[in-house]
């Protein structure tokens, strides 16, 4: 509650995790208008080795040291820091990293990563580029977009360099440079569009109902793969509650669904949820006895009587975003 209103006096526009009055569809919805303005380019998707596990204490102290100075406050960051995770009946004191679930956590972690990519990336790299580029983070999640192919290859050469110096490590299996250039008519030989996933959507261009050339975005393999397989154990493991019990959670639970993924363009992906779930639950159904298979006659009516929620899209709400 304290640190909050301070810093957020210093966060910038480009981070959007763990912050007030903002969220993951505000971070894709920037991506979306970026990569819209510079009609594509070059995209660097970072992955960070053990975000949360390697922060550097010393160095995070030195960041607080800039902007804090109650010796109070910052012994009871301290305590937070040592306080110990209590992992099946072990506790452990790392030396590095912030516990995992810890109140103060996702404020240090963006304390952290402020000083460390966003103002480095805003004050030293955009102006030595020679074209547009642009930034969205979201908590140790981030992206970095680029109009020249140059300029997304020598920051990809100095970022690791960058990290090294705040006990960071880039994962190199998992981060990648992306050609996200707007495809051309006819297709450019010289390279097609790539994708690349954010936040649980894969990005990709696309024609719109007008057949001009756009950014879309769908529930990427591993998420869809996740949801699916997260909801089959649930049904399994209670396949013999009660049906009342089972169809509120499972509407609550397609809800969430609905509210996070049903972004535009992305029906195909939420419909196919849907259909999976409903499937889900009359394969479990029909395990709470040997004596008999339940049929798809005999599940139409249990959804007559409780009803699945059908599949939803949430209109986004877009905002101008200042140039970069």
């Amino acid at each position: 509650m304290l640190l909050e209103p301070l810093y957020e006096q210093d966060f910038m526009d480009c981070s959007y995790g763990f912050r007030p009055g903002r969220s993951a569809h505000q971070a894709l919805e920037a991506i979306w208008a970026q990569t819209m303005r510079m009609g594509g380019g070059w995209v660097l998707d970072v992955d960070i080795r053990q975000y949360f596990d390697t922060l550097d204490h010393a160095c995070l102290r030195e960041i607080l040291d800039k902007r804090m100075r109650d010796g109070v406050l910052r012994r009871l960051i301290g305590k937070w820091l040592k306080a110990g995770v209590l992992d099946q009946g072990c506790i452990t004191h790392p030396e590095t990293g912030t516990p995992q679930g810890g109140v103060i956590s996702p404020m240090l972690a963006n304390i952290y990563l402020h000083e460390a990519l966003d103002v480095w990336f805003a004050k030293e790299v955009q102006p030595r580029l020679r074209g547009q580029a642009f930034l969205v983070r979201y908590a140790d999640d981030f992206v970095m977009g680029f109009a020249r192919e140059e300029d997304a290859r020598r920051i990809l050469e100095v970022l690791p360099k960058r990290f090294e110096k705040f006990g960071l490590k880039i994962h190199s299996d998992k981060t990648r440079l992306v050609e996200f250039r707007k495809p051309k008519e006819p297709r450019d030989p010289g390279g097609g569009p790539g994708n690349f996933d954010f936040l649980g959507f894969t990005h990709y261009w696309g024609k719109s109902q007008k057949g001009a050339w756009v950014v879309k975005r769908k529930t990427s393999k591993k998420r869809f793969s996740r949801a699916i397989k997260a909801m089959g154990d649930w049904l399994r493991k209670n396949r013999h509650s009660r049906l009342p019990e089972q169809h509120k959670t499972l509407r609550q639970k397609l809800i969430g669904h609905y509210n996070y993924y049903g972004i535009t363009g992305n029906f195909k992906a939420i419909a196919s949820f849907f259909h999976w779930v409903r499937s889900l639950w009359k394969k479990w159904l029909g395990r709470r006895s040997q004596k008999a298979v339940l049929s798809w006659e005999a599940m139409a009516r249990v959804l007559e009587r409780l009803p699945l929620p059908p599949p939803r899209m949430k209109k986004p709400k877009r905002r101008p975003l200042a140039a970069t």
